[in-house]
């Protein structure tokens, strides 16, 4: 088989500047081009690698599990392969075939575009991503390298040059109904030479007529689908033709408003009239339906930050010197009964990020709000709280195995999180210093989360108890609101024995429409086998069970509808993460990872009282212990003037306290702030404590 590795071509943008000269160097339908390009799935799965081959005006794409699976090429075929890793890939496949006798495993195609009825475009932010608009769904698709990224739009664009503009009629021919016969007189004179009687024979015609009536019939049907079909795709056709002739944005243009909407339903795919076939759907990998629009999911974010546009890090820094341990003896003894806020303990203790950015942990699965808010616009409530409620305990998944204390931020401290491919932006602050209070804000598609926090510990000896105090509430966009508080948390076995943390205690998720949720998280016992256990159930205002959830708050969540309860008929409505390769002694997840790291221009744009300038917190996030205990110490000291400072009339800048209630509300502003970078009213709080903090109001 004739292949060859693409070179680095030129932009599509350069292709028009020179009028179309390279014209001539374009592939032409009869070679095909295939590679590997990384496929948007959903939030839960993120993005998959998938095979992909031009050929014939035809875009399919297909699994890769192993690499012998990728025999969507023939001998005969000439291929061009895009990118390093294609070629790689393909040339193992062969090598694998040819060990194994050249013997093939058929490879099931899961997708197919007809780029004659489609579009395409580049974005506009990221240069290793495109997508294609189809009638039914828009793919998202990510190359290696941006190179390879211009060798497939260059070649969607060839393809699209040299398509014939012939009509549809064409390519789908087929035969009418009324044209289709049978005819009985071989069958009558075979019976007949049997010795079978006429009127026998003649019953036996009766009954071939009438069976091929009523194929015919289905037949008719079919025909009048199958016409629909065509004319809706040749109003598709035109009407992207003339979006492309007038310079109207791809993903513009829709079907037209007439009775064969159903395929803006999905109900037909492209070039299939079965109603239960959908080749836009990656079916074996969708556990559950996606519930998002596309434009309003995955369309270019308008956030500002670009923050999404680079990978984020996926491991700490390494150590820069070796850890000292500490006794913990003689700090025991001394602090027996107080409260743990208020505890000065070495840097050994703590982890690198404040509680300011642990409170961001509870909205890793923030997709998990995506999907009730969609499940709740399409009048289904029922799954809405049930999606809330699983959400709620997500948030608990992160804390297994994390047996260090975050930084107690300073009055004032905020954090800022803009993650553009979760599609939500968070932003929380130190409101209060006694009592301790942090208070957040978070905006996701269609929905808000805000709350504020009063976490009272207690050092017991033995054990750590947290008693949260404070309310969540999450409001949609809809006018729906759930509200809930957080259990209560103990860590076990500080002197003896094997550490750990359990959360126990019931959770409330008070609705206020037709449904709310009591989840009982359950106190594990020293013989307890099957920790981390937890059950609810979902009632209507008038107390009537609707569903029954349970699982364990550190791994997964079901549900099961109605008042009975048969575990062999529950749905999933969570899982957790698995835990990241390069696990350090602070156990946190890929998403805590990310949450102190100062991603490439964003130190310019943060206030000066943000986490991610702490000095102790990223003296210790690189493992210089010395340093980071020596801030610790300093601005611990300037912590101790912090109830002073409030009570000589400092207020949160951020946000407002709610009447005489410990609740705080989110004011707004910051984001614009932000964007313009004014900060002047924002004290430097980390800096040498002579220098006094003012009011930032």
């Amino acid at each position: 088989m004739p292949l060859t590795r693409s070179k680095s071509l030129p932009s599509t943008d350069a292709a028009t500047e020179n009028g179309g000269s390279d014209r001539q160097n374009l592939p032409s339908t009869g070679r095909s081009v295939a590679g590997i390009l990384h496929k948007w799935t959903n939030y839960g799965k993120g993005w998959r690698s998938r095979w992909f081959l031009l050929r014939d005006g035809i875009l399919s794409y297909s699994k890769i599990r192993r690499p012998e699976n990728v025999n969507m090429l023939s001998p005969s075929d000439d291929v061009r392969l895009i990118g390093d890793n294609s070629t790689d890939r393909l040339s193992r496949m062969y090598s694998c075939s040819g060990r194994g006798g050249g013997r093939r495993k058929h490879h099931k195609t899961i997708g197919i575009v007809h780029l004659k009825v489609s579009s395409y475009r580049e974005s506009k932010s990221d240069n290793k991503k495109f997508y294609i608009f189809t009638a039914t769904k828009t793919l998202h698709l990510r190359t290696d390298s941006r190179s390879d990224r211009a060798a497939w739009l260059q070649a969607l664009a060839s393809t699209r040059r040299v398509l014939p503009l012939q009509s549809l009629s064409g390519d789908f021919s087929f035969v009418s109904p009324k044209d289709l016969s049978i005819s009985t007189e071989r069958l009558k004179e075979r019976l007949r030479e049997e010795g079978i009687n006429e009127n026998l024979v003649k019953e036996c015609e009766e009954i071939v007529d009438s069976e091929f009536s009523e194929v015919q019939e289905q037949i008719k049907l079919l025909h009048e689908e199958r016409t629909k079909l065509l004319n809706a795709l040749k109003q598709l056709e035109m009407a992207n033709l003339e979006a492309e002739a007038s310079g109207i944005h791809e993903s513009v243009y829709q079907l037209p408003d007439n009775k064969y909407s159903s395929l803006r339903s999905g109900k037909y795919s492209e070039c299939s009239t079965s109603a239960s076939s959908d080749v836009f759907e990656d079916i074996s990998e969708e556990d559950e339906p996606s519930f998002h629009d596309t434009n309003e999911c995955f369309s270019e974010p308008d956030v500002g930050s670009g923050d999404m546009h680079f990978k984020r890090r996926i491991r700490l820094p390494d150590p820069a010197e070796k850890e000292k341990g500490v006794s913990l003896w003689s700090m025991i003894k001394d602090n027996v009964g107080k409260d743990l806020s208020r505890v000065c303990l070495p840097v050994y203790f703590n982890e690198p990020i404040s509680s300011l950015q642990k409170c961001f942990e509870d909205l890793e699965y923030s997709y998990l709000l995506d999907q009730a808010y969609e499940y709740g616009k399409s009048g289904n409530s029922l799954l809405r709280a049930l999606y809330v409620a699983a959400f709620a305990v997500s948030g608990y998944a992160s804390t297994e195995g994390r047996h260090c204390k975050p930084f107690n931020p300073l009055l004032g401290e905020t954090y800022e999180a803009d993650f553009p491919e979760k599609g939500i932006r968070f932003f929380s602050e130190k409101v209060s210093h006694h009592p301790t209070v942090i208070a957040c804000h978070c905006e996701g598609k269609g929905w808000k989360f805000s709350g504020d926090t009063n976490l009272r510990s207690k050092f017991w000896g033995r054990s750590i108890q947290l008693e949260p105090v404070g309310v969540l509430t999450l409001e949609f966009d809809d006018g729906e609101t759930f509200q809930w508080s957080k259990v209560t948390t103990t860590i076990y076995n500080i002197l003896l024995g094997k550490l750990y943390c359990d959360h126990h205690g019931t959770m409330q998720i008070r609705g206020n429409r037709q449904y709310s949720c009591t989840l009982k998280f359950k106190e594990q016992s020293i013989l307890d086998r099957n920790p981390h256990q937890v059950n609810g159930v979902v009632e209507d205002v008038t107390g009537k069970k609707a569903a029954t959830v349970f699982g364990k708050w550190n791994d997964s969540l079901h549900y099961v509808a109605g008042d009975a309860l048969n575990k062999a008929s529950a749905s999933l409505l969570w899982k957790s993460t698995k835990p990241p390769p390069n696990v350090t002694r602070y156990n946190l997840t890929s998403f805590a990872i990310t949450l102190n790291e100062l991603t490439p221009g964003l130190e310019e744009k943060l206030p000066p009282t943000d986490s991610r300038l702490r000095p102790d917190q990223r003296h210790l996030e690189k493992g210089e212990y010395e340093k980071a205990n020596e801030e610790k110490q300093r601005l611990e000291r300037r912590q101790r003037m912090s109830r002073k400072i409030q009570e000589s009339g400092w207020r949160p800048r951020w946000f407002e306290q709610q009447g005489e209630s410990e609740s705080y509300k989110f004011t707004g502003g910051y984001w614009e702030a932000r964007e313009e970078r004014r900060w002047d009213d924002c004290p430097n709080i980390f800096g040498e404590f002579t220098e006094e903090i003012t009011d930032c109001a």
